[in-house]
């Protein structure tokens, strides 16, 4: 499969989150390809390029489509363990230190208070008809998304509570980093890693 990798700006020390678009093989996720007939069908946000840490909305168990909530995602591990093929899309977009401190600060209150949070059924609809809502406790992935980057001031082109994971390939202000298969990516900078780790073991 080809697969397109750009590399990362370096120039600068500037802040980055990492916006990860996937496509699992999952029976909820068959129907929204086909319904939508969208590439992707799931939305996550990272702080990090090594997808160490992924936060969505999603299963609380991988075996059943709900509860659902929010959640931390690991690649190689509960949805994603599942399957051996998940193409995906990565978007870097560059933040201030300010936006960055706003982003942690949002993200840390939905770990102190993921209990009051759970997946929206009815965005399942109002996102794919364009109804706008509130968001306040219910998101689906990629609702929740497009909030976090809304509240750190990251420029949107509609109101958060619309945005779908086509949507998100089409921010203003975010560039393509890499499209290809998520397992390779991850495993491609685990071993530049380890590679740099043994090069500097050995000085």
């Amino acid at each position: 499969m080809s697969q397109t990798r750009t590399d990362a700006a370096s120039a600068d020390s500037g802040r980055r989150l990492y916006v990860v678009l996937t496509r699992t093989g999952t029976g909820v996720a068959r129907v929204i390809r086909i319904l939508t007939r969208k590439p992707y069908s799931h939305a996550s946000i990272s702080m990090d390029s090594s997808l160490q840490q992924l936060f969505s909305f999603c299963r609380n168990d991988p075996r059943f489509p709900l509860p659902a909530s929010f959640n931390e995602e690991i690649v190689g591990e509960g949805v994603f363990g599942r399957f051996s093929h998940i193409p995906c899309e990565i978007y870097e977009i560059p933040i201030t230190e300010e936006q960055y401190e706003t982003f942690h600060s949002h993200l840390t209150h939905f770990k102190n208070f993921r209990r009051l949070y759970s997946y929206s059924l009815s965005g399942l609809v109002s996102v794919p008809l364009q109804i706008r809502r509130k968001l306040r406790y219910k998101f689906v992935c990629s609702q929740f998304v497009a909030y976090m980057l809304q509240e750190c001031n990251v420029t949107l082109e509609k109101p958060a509570s619309l945005y779908s994971p086509e949507d998100l390939r089409h921010l203003p202000t975010a560039k393509l980093i890499y499209r290809g298969e998520l397992n390779e990516y991850y495993a491609d900078l685990l071993q530049r890693q380890h590679s740099y780790d043994w090069m500097h073991s050995t000085v």
